[in-house]
């Protein structure tokens, strides 16, 4: 049941994506032809703004899912296993510490632009920092199993890993 909640949050991870990426792409050209045509769309610039950090929060979802994130683990795979499962929790509750800062930052970052709207769309400000929530969150909740999995029989796998036995 669990596993098959996660593949289903995996999924629609990747397809919010997809979708993220398809509409800056149309949001982009539409300002690009209509500037080229001599009657550019006002508001483009600023969409264009509010889709990528969705997209990059996103990705960043779908790197911390899948523990794709750049790790260097030379010095960390010569440890004893007893120190290396050490110095995993210690990695993992930092990040775990890392995705609750986030969190904590980003209601800030909402509730202080909730009353400021954006020039050339119809929204408040605090669109553009209510994605920070959900990277917080799913950043805490990641690392916190991979800190519970570090303490389990097996090493956690890395996304090469993972790959390999695919």
């Amino acid at each position: 049941m669990i596993a098959r909640l996660r593949a289903a949050l995996d999924l629609a991870i990747q397809w919010i994506a997809f979708g993220l990426i398809g509409t800056l792409l149309v949001v982009v050209m539409l300002g690009v032809i209509t500037r080229a045509l001599g009657d550019p769309l006002i508001w483009t610039d600023e969409a264009s703004r509010l889709l990528m950090v969705w997209l990059a929060v996103f990705g960043w979802l779908l790197a911390t899912r899948r523990r794709a994130h750049i790790r260097i683990r030379f010095f960390h795979d010569l440890l004893p296993r007893g120190a290396w499962r050490g110095a995993e929790v210690a990695i993992q509750g930092l990040v775990a510490l890392m995705g609750i800062l986030v969190g904590w930052f980003a209601v800030d970052l909402v509730a202080r632009n909730a009353d400021m709207s954006a020039l050339t769309l119809p929204l408040s400000l605090a669109w553009i920092y209510v994605p920070m929530l959900l990277a917080g969150a799913v950043t805490f909740a990641q690392a916190a199993v991979d800190a519970a999995a570090a303490l389990g029989p097996a090493p956690i796998p890395s996304a090469a890993d993972e790959e390999r036995t695919e």
